[in-house]
């Protein structure tokens, strides 16, 4: 499972490598219900330039903690 961060967090590649656990906390958009109550743990391997989210997740974890269809969600993490 894998992700890249975005701006906020990547501190010029300090996280790379890193490995976060990410939770889905609520949408972001109008799809109700996205989260699936369940965490996953990715490793950080690339950086988003510009993304307006901390962690851009690969579609593989982010269907593990939310409906794919959402798109964008709320999350908490933790390194």
């Amino acid at each position: 499972m894998i992700a890249a961060a975005g701006d906020a967090l990547w501190n010029n590649g300090a996280v790379c490598g890193k490995m976060f656990t990410v939770t889905c906390t609520g949408p972001r958009n109008p799809v109700p219900h996205p989260c699936t109550g369940k965490s996953v743990t990715v490793k950080i391997v690339d950086h988003c330039p510009g993304c307006p989210s901390t962690i851009d997740l690969s579609q593989e974890a982010f269907a593990l903690i939310a409906n794919p269809v959402a798109g964008i969600i709320n999350i908490d993490y933790n390194q």
